[in-house]
Parts: structure tokens; C-alpha cells; sequence
């Protein structure tokens, strides 16, 4: 039995079809709404960086055509990953949106809160987006079972570097934390960074290529 269980979101606890058919759609109407100037400054320097590699993004005064730029291409970006979590932190207090998660989540989380496991989330998703989905959710707010979060300004979920300081925030050895997560290339560097891991396959899930790895299809099966 592992110490820790880090957790990803997007296809793991929750639907893709979620993220793509609910919660994209709704940030892409919403943007312009949630363009301040620091919004602005971010993206700014985020655009230029992008220029400064050869690409050509378009630019507008808002910045909102690059905000649709990174979206189309689904950017793991800091500066769009939190602008949508203040999109979707107003949907969620006008209730027009509520967090969705698989049946066999709220019974696993707190099966494991019980056994004094310690659960945390890491999703490219901004760490308020994280705290609002698990918090609006039809079983109730689910957060009373997590004990932390990590996003983009931890690293990118595909390099060995982010899981040493998510290992470091948990406080004990990387060998005694599961991850668990729908995505290769992030058990590759969770597995190089010393972790346990399991890939889960579920409804909609992209094919994975040939791996190593058991999988899963609920977390009834960790």
C-alpha cells in the first residue's frame, strides 16, 4: 500500500468529455469577459516567447485571438490555464456549471482518507480550476478527501523534474507514491522520478502506445 496517491484529472476522475464538450466551450465564450490588464501582461509575454521560437500566433489588442490560438492547439500554458480557472470559477458560482467525476471516485477518496492515505491532484488545469471541480461535484464537495494540489507552475506533467518536487512536497520517497493517470508519456517521467504508476483507461480515453504499465478501468481496482 503506497503512503500517497497523486491523481490526474482529465480522463482518471473525471470525463473527457467533460473537459472537451463542457468546460473548453464554456472558457472560449467566456474569455473576453476575464481579460484584465494582468491577463493581458501574461499572454503578452507568453506571445512573444512563442514569436521569439519561430512561430506566428495571432495577436489582437485583448489578446483574445491568441487565447483562442492556445486553446485550438490545447496549450498546457500557465497564463490561458488561469484564465480559464476565472472563467470557470464564475460558472460554478452562477451554478451553471458543477463538477463532473466517475461513480467509483467519491467511494475510492474516501476509502483512502479512511486508511490515512495521503491524495493529492496534479492537472495541467490551474490549481483553483482543480479546487472547483472536486468542490461542486454531485456527490458533494470531494476536497475534504485531497490534501494538496499542483498544476503548470510545478512543472510539465511529462518531465521527471515535476514528480521530485511533487515527491519533496509530499514528504516522503517517490517509491512510496502511486500516480495514476491516462497519459504514457507522464508515467514515463513519474516512473523516472522513482514513482509507482497505473494508466487508466477510460470511456473515450485516447489509445495509448505499447507500455509497460498495468492499467485500470476504476480506481475499485487500485
Amino acid at each position: 500500500m503506497p503512503k500517497g496517491i497523486l491523481l490526474d484529472i482529465e480522463g482518471t476522475t473525471t470525463p473527457i468529455t467533460f473537459v472537451y464538450d463542457v468546460l473548453f466551450p464554456y472558457a472560449r465564450a467566456h474569455a473576453h469577459d476575464f481579460l484584465d490588464d494582468e491577463t493581458q501582461r501574461a499572454l503578452k509575454l507568453e506571445y512573444d516567447a512563442d514569436v521569439a521560437r519561430g512561430l506566428s500566433p495571432p495577436w489582437s489588442s485583448t489578446g483574445l485571438t491568441y487565447v483562442h490560438w492556445l486553446m485550438d492547439q490545447d496549450r498546457k500554458s500557465t497564463a490561458l490555464k488561469t484564465l480559464q480557472g476565472k472563467v470557470w470559477q464564475e460558472g460554478y458560482r452562477r451554478g451553471e456549471l458543477h463538477g463532473e467525476v466517475f461513480d467509483d471516485v467519491p467511494v475510492a477518496l474516501k476509502n483512502w482518507n479512511a486508511a490515512r492515505l495521503d491524495v493529492r491532484i496534479y492537472s495541467s488545469g490551474s490549481v483553483l480550476a482543480q479546487k472547483l471541480l472536486f468542490s461542486t461535484t454531485r456527490y458533494g464537495d470531494l476536497t475534504r478527501y485531497l490534501n494538496g494540489y499542483f498544476d503548470t507552475t510545478t512543472g510539465p506533467k511529462t518531465e521527471p523534474s515535476s514528480y521530485s518536487a511533487i515527491a519533496s512536497a509530499f514528504g516522503v520517497s517517490a517509491s512510496e507514491i502511486l500516480f495514476v493517470s491516462d497519459v504514457t508519456r507522464e508515467l514515463n517521467a513519474a516512473v523516472a522520478s522513482g514513482f509507482a504508476v497505473l494508466l487508466s483507461v477510460r470511456p473515450r480515453n485516447p489509445a495509448q502506445p505499447s507500455h509497460p504499465y498495468r492499467s485500470i478501468t476504476s480506481f475499485a481496482e487500485i
